[in-house]
């Protein structure tokens, strides 16, 4: 039997990203204010923090504003500032400029960030606080108490296993991080998040969460590009590559030495079982708009992640007995805005503000950790998720209902024409495919053109590393649920949703069918889209050994 050292701290930070960077700043700079002293620790599965931060990177700069008044002086790193919004809608070869720019996605004078290098920064300024701060370390497992619902810490994943789990002879355990409050900040889908649901009532009475796949790229552009004469720089897109039912679109951002950043996001409540991201992805690059843009490109860095995007309703409980959530972790996103840098990092504030406050009374159950959900109802931060409370719910609907509810709720700040509006889980949503699911169509790429590259150098481009001589952390459940109930419905949508390759069939000799789906796991992007969208829960994702999977550096 293994045994696990244990270590003690007062604070522990689950996931190095903006929430809860933020969020321990703020506690070390609260207690350094009234005098105590914390001892208080942030650990990240990226093998360096930032390594797995990627977003749509325009930034609300209220709540870095909030947490240092002086951020541009202490050089927070800017690629760009807004200084116009371009919103388009998309047909198969033309585009039109939307008459006005709804008013959550007015951009100019914000900033365009590299999220990857934001965390880096706040990590730096974490430590400077004295923060300990452990990259390369996953929550593995969360820990109870024996009353079966105090969270004392999370468990660290085991290093150094073979493919069939045994210790290799470098093995190490896995540590036991004890704390008086732990706090999840994982971002979407988080595989500890997920655990505690199965095990507390954290979901109960919420509505499904409702999630977006994005696929992202920075484009180095020669000197002379689009944004060097253009009147805006922050472009928003709806439309083209995909039909009205279907709610997603594109961005592109200009960014510092002759770079964009430029990405399409789909939301996963999507019917059609042959739709595939990456060649949607594809597609919408192929837009006469946008190759435009990115013509004497080269493509330096891709990325996929998921976005949770139901808010207000569809948030969880946000503190139970020894545990606070964070961020997109807790689905705080605004999905009118296309933001949540802001608002992770806010309640990552206010999650310190709480903290504190227990701390200093000697308590950390749920009682006292609760004022967080009515700080956050309190602030602007609330007010912005309440204004999109039925946002995502909206979208998923389908017809024209929903342009009847979405300008009700564009002129009621939210509320429309149902409050509560409801939503379906997003595996729920697939119809039969229609065909041979061997036949699905792909977008044949142009040859020789480094501004549009295959799903597997987008892979490579992501700096995507898992060592192959370890279990995998991705679980296909039942391989008969794949042959016989999956591909004969779906078409094994898994092939089609994954944007890194990690999913391939294994058909039988004379092509009729298949054997199983064979796991690339070593591909993964951790953007968790299978555990979200498989739709007969047949898929579970989980950290792999820390410090692996992507290494984003510019996204």
């Amino acid at each position: 039997m293994t045994t696990h050292e244990s270590i003690e701290f007062d604070v522990l930070f689950v996931g190095a990203g903006p929430a809860n960077l933020a969020g321990a700043i703020r506690l070390m700079q609260l207690a350094e204010e009234k005098g105590q002293e914390l001892e208080v620790a942030i650990i990240d599965k990226g093998a360096q923090i930032g390594s797995h931060a990627i977003s749509g990177a325009v930034m609300n700069p209220v709540a870095i504003a909030e947490l240092f008044p002086d951020y541009l002086q202490q050089g927070f790193p800017v690629e760009q500032t807004v200084r116009g919004d371009g919103f388009f809608f998309l047909t198969g070869n033309r585009h039109f400029k939307m008459p006005f720019v709804p008013r959550q996605m007015h951009n100019t004078g914000f900033p365009i960030v590299s999220l990857s290098q934001v965390c880096r920064w706040l990590g730096e300024k974490a430590e400077a606080l004295g923060i300990n701060i452990f990259p390369g370390f996953d929550g593995k497992e969360i820990l109870l108490a024996d009353d079966g619902r105090t969270v004392t810490g999370v468990r660290t994943g085991d290093k150094g296993l073979d493919k069939a789990g045994k210790p290799k002879p470098n093995f190490e355990p896995g540590i036991d991080l004890l704390a008086k409050v732990t706090v999840l900040g994982e971002g979407a889908r988080g595989s500890l998040m997920k655990s505690l649901a199965q095990r507390l009532p954290i979901r109960s009475g919420r509505l499904p969460e409702l999630f977006e796949t994005g696929i992202k790229e920075v484009i180095q552009l020669p000197d002379d590009h689009f944004f060097t004469h253009s009147p805006f720089n922050d472009i928003h897109t709806l439309g083209f590559p995909l039909d009205l039912n279907t709610p997603g679109g594109g961005f592109i951002y200009e960014m510092a030495e002759n770079r964009i950043t430029l990405g399409f996001l789909v939301a996963l409540g999507y019917e059609n079982p042959a739709l595939d991201l990456y060649d949607t992805f594809m597609r919408f690059k192929g837009h006469p708009l946008v190759q435009s843009i990115i013509q004497g490109g080269k493509v330096v860095e891709q990325g996929a992640r998921a976005v949770s995007t139901g808010g207000w309703y569809s948030m969880p409980r946000l503190a139970v007995d020894g545990a606070l959530f964070t961020g997109n972790a807790a689905a705080m996103h605004s999905t009118p805005a296309i933001k949540g840098i802001h608002l992770a990092m806010k309640s990552g504030m206010l999650a310190a503000e709480t903290i504190l406050d227990a701390l200093a009374a000697g308590q950390s159950d749920r009682q006292a950790l609760d004022r967080y959900s009515q700080r956050l109802a309190d602030s602007w931060a609330g007010e912005e998720l309440r204004e999109g409370r039925n946002f995502a719910q909206a979208l998923a609907k389908r017809g024209p209902i929903k342009w009847i509810h979405l300008a009700a709720q564009y002129v009621t700040q939210g509320k429309g024409l149902i409050d509560r509006l409801s939503a379906v889980d997003d595996a729920t949503t697939l119809k039969r495919l229609a065909g041979n699911p061997m036949a699905v169509e792909k977008t044949e790429l142009p040859k020789d053109d480094p501004a549009m590259v295959d799903k597997l150098t987008g892979v490579y481009l992501s700096g995507t590393l898992h060592r192959e001589d370890q279990p995998s952390h991705i679980q296909i459940h039942d391989q008969r649920v794949c042959v016989e109930k999956c591909y004969p419905v779906y078409g094994c949508p898994c092939t089609r949703f994954c944007p890194g390759d990690v999913y391939e069939m294994e058909t039988n000799k004379d092509g009729s069918g298949i054997t199983g789906i064979k796991l690339n796991f070593t591909n993964c992007l951790h953007c968790k889209t299978c555990d979200i969208k498989d739709p007969f829960h047949n898929v579970t994702w989980t950290c792999p050994e820390g410090g692996e999977g992507p290494n984003y550096k510019r996204a």
